[in-house]
């Protein structure tokens, strides 16, 4: 038993167990209360009658609705996400340049970016651009800039991050047999901060897609947009069952790449090409075990 215990704890005694046993019971039956009064006020409202539902298993809703959606958000999430992976290594590695005249302007425009709020950075680019270029629908391009100013500003430091992650006896050593800072970057140090930077890329790029739901604010056409406002505009009524259907698939898409996050920091740990330690992406947390847990 003292083997097993965690070396932070003590092992729970007798009634130590007693009252986590009476809590756990106590959450169970609050949480049991909650979802019945969930369910008994949307089944006064009729939310749980079929012929609400029913649109959900036909296949025109899908074909003509929810499809369209989905590939909508995953068209500006997969734009958003291949510009801002290069926003964030163009400024990233500028950050850490030897002349000031280029790591302060681009410290600058990633702190900028930074700290504007997504929504507010999206609406602003939205109105400017009729302004600038004329009458025309600019909606994926203001939600996929705004994705890509603020999330590739958020992988700047990242990648600044991931780079700083290798020990500084691995530049020492490259130097020492003669090579330039250019080649030091490009053969030494990118190649062990990438393993080290790929989990949390991949987090960031969990916070981009679900993200892609602000365009529901400028009308894009997106999976929310489809689910929740043209659905229940077509099929009078059916509003919470939409919102829940587009909530699991929200869901879906979002563990997929948890998932996926998860592996490429497991197997990370396990690599033997870096000394580097995984980064922990911004808004995140540390884990049992070292796993990454994104808070956003």
């Amino acid at each position: 038993m003292s083997s097993q215990a965690n070396v932070l704890f003590d092992a729970p005694g007798p009634r130590a167990r007693l009252r986590n046993n009476v809590l756990t019971l106590l959450a169970t039956v609050a949480l049991v209360a909650i979802a019945y009064f969930v369910y008994a006020r949307f089944d006064a409202k009729g939310q749980w009658e079929g012929r609400i539902w029913r649109p959900f298993i036909e296949a025109s809703t899908w074909v003509d609705y929810i499809i369209p959606g989905l590939l909508g958000t995953l068209k500006a999430a997969g734009l958003a996400a291949v510009l801002a992976l290069v926003f964030g290594v163009v400024f990233g590695l500028a950050r850490l340049s030897d002349h000031k005249w280029i790591r302060t302007p681009a410290a600058a425009v990633v702190e900028i970016f930074r700290s504007i709020p997504l929504l507010l950075l999206i609406f602003f680019i939205f109105y400017l651009l009729p302004s600038l270029l004329g009458g025309g629908d600019y909606t994926l391009i203001a939600l996929v800039a705004g994705l890509t100013l603020y999330n590739g500003s958020v992988l700047a430091e990242i990648v600044r991050a991931g780079i700083r992650a290798v020990p500084p006896g691995q530049s020492e050593a490259a130097y020492a047999i003669g090579l330039r800072k250019g080649g030091v970057m490009r053969l030494v140090l990118l190649p062990q901060a990438v393993t080290a930077m790929m989990p949390a890329i991949v987090s960031q790029f969990v916070v981009l897609l679900k993200d892609t739901a602000l365009g529901y604010i400028i009308a894009y056409v997106d999976l929310l947009n489809m689910g929740f406002k043209i659905i229940p505009a077509v099929n009078f009524g059916s509003l919470i069952p939409a919102a829940i259907v587009i909530g699991i698939i929200y869901v879906g898409l979002n563990m997929t790449l948890s998932a996926l996050a998860t592996a490429l920091e497991k197997r990370s740990r396990r690599s033997r090409k870096t000394s580097a330690r995984p980064i922990v992406p911004p808004g995140a947390v540390m884990g049992a075990g070292g796993a990454t847990i994104a808070v956003d």
